[in-house]
């Protein structure tokens, strides 16, 4: 039986994140999407759009409540697909910072298990290029990312690395782990405030507590 079945979530019980047996996450079988997860690739994206065009400045961080972004944000679409396409293209080359704490966490876990990222972006070297960057102290044979290319492409290669955790802030992809076996656990952001039953974090102090148990460091 899936635990994460698509059950009807009604008034008395529309979010359900919980903390699971912290026991049962081996940090060998644990692996991480990186835009809104590691890196704050929005709050760049609002800033240039801010700097670069004179647009946006009534817009905050909470209002990307999607990632369909023209749905969410008045920008002009030209505006937004110009810089999506240089967030991905360069990230190492913008100010692009890591969430609070992801750094330590990340890099302590380096020191038990090579880091395993696995990205909807469609080429991996500007994202390598920025964590090995951002985690300095990790050695970069230690940083493993995997490009898909599509965010529902993601299960076939966590199959394949025997991931049985994924940390995502796209709920969509979540039911697809979750179908498939693999729990994911969710990376509480303005677009992903939907109702789930899925363990969720609200940051990187939670998530060490799942990996290490006692906490960040």
């Amino acid at each position: 039986m899936n635990p994460w079945s698509r059950v009807p979530l009604d008034g008395n019980n529309t979010h359900m994140p919980f903390r699971p047996n912290l026991s049962l996450i081996p940090r060998d079988r644990v692996a991480f999407d990186i835009d809104g997860v590691v890196a704050d690739i929005m709050t760049t994206f609002l800033t240039l759009a801010r700097e670069r065009f004179d647009a946006g400045h009534h817009l905050r961080y909470e209002d990307i409540t999607t990632f369909f972004l023209e749905d969410c944000l008045d920008l002009p679409p030209w505006i937004i697909a110009a810089l999506i396409r240089e967030l991905i293209d360069r990230p190492h080359e913008l100010p692009v910072e890591p969430f609070p704490h992801a750094v330590p966490v990340l890099t302590r876990l380096a020191r038990e298990t090579p880091l395993l990222f696995v990205t909807a972006r469609d080429r991996a070297e500007p994202i390598t290029c920025w964590l090995n960057r951002t985690l300095a102290p990790v050695p970069p044979e230690a940083i493993r990312v995997l490009a898909t290319g599509d965010p529902d492409a993601k299960i076939h290669y966590l199959k394949d690395h025997q991931v049985e955790f994924f940390v995502e802030d796209r709920l969509e992809t979540c039911w697809l782990l979750a179908d498939h076996g693999i729990t994911p656990i969710v990376f509480a952001q303005p677009w992903n405030r939907l109702p789930h039953p899925f363990p969720e974090v609200s940051g990187w102090p939670e998530l060490a507590g799942l990996l290490f148990e006692e906490g960040i460091l």
